[in-house]
């Protein structure tokens, strides 16, 4: 089956989401942006339509608008335009899976061995990983907190904020605003 082409809005059907298992979504990157979000990996919805964040109950999109990063509203299928903003995604695993639970502990080290490859060669002034547990486990820093962390990935400032998924209860829209704002001003994209 074919997809659509990148940029124009669908909906996968059950068949592609199952499909999806897998598979990856590109990198949204450029050099020298100044944040690089880090999602834990694409869920299934991701996958099957190769966007970042693309599940409808995601609030990924809605908070990156109401805490300043963006100027509108974007969608999934409009990710390429962050570049524009000095703005990237990617992922710390690369395979879809129904939830985050399924990666291994050895994928989600070698994700971070992988992200700080990364931000070395692309220089972004700031990775945020978007997922304390996530973190915690990826680069072994079990006490890890929200916000700035002293470790460096390249010449780049490591902050963690909550997994906008809308699966993450603990934290409602407008709490996920107030800790992403916090790095779009640390940021100067605010």
């Amino acid at each position: 089956m074919t997809l659509p082409k990148r940029g124009i809005p669908w909906r996968p059907t059950r068949e592609q989401i199952a499909a999806a298992e897998g598979k990856t979504v590109p990198d949204v990157i450029a050099d020298d942006l100044a944040v690089l979000f880090c999602g834990i990996n694409p869920g299934l919805y991701s996958g099957a339509t190769r966007h970042h964040f693309a599940r409808p109950g995601n609030r990924f999109w809605k908070v990156l608008h109401q805490a300043g990063f963006t100027s509108r509203l974007l969608t999934p299928f409009d990710e390429d335009e962050l570049v524009g903003s000095r703005i990237g995604i990617t992922n710390l695993v690369e395979r879809a899976t129904a939830t985050a639970a399924e990666l291994r502990p050895e994928e989600l080290r070698a994700g971070a061995r992988r992200l700080a490859r990364k931000a070395a060669r692309r220089r972004p002034a700031f990775v945020a990983v978007l997922g304390i547990e996530a973190y915690r486990h990826a680069f072994e820093r079990k006490a890890a907190q929200l916000g700035e962390q002293e470790q460096r990935l390249g010449p780049a400032r490591v902050w963690v904020l909550p997994n906008p998924s809308g699966l993450n209860a603990h934290y409602q829209l407008p709490d996920l605003v107030r800790v992403f704002a916090e790095l779009a001003r640390a940021a100067r994209v605010a």
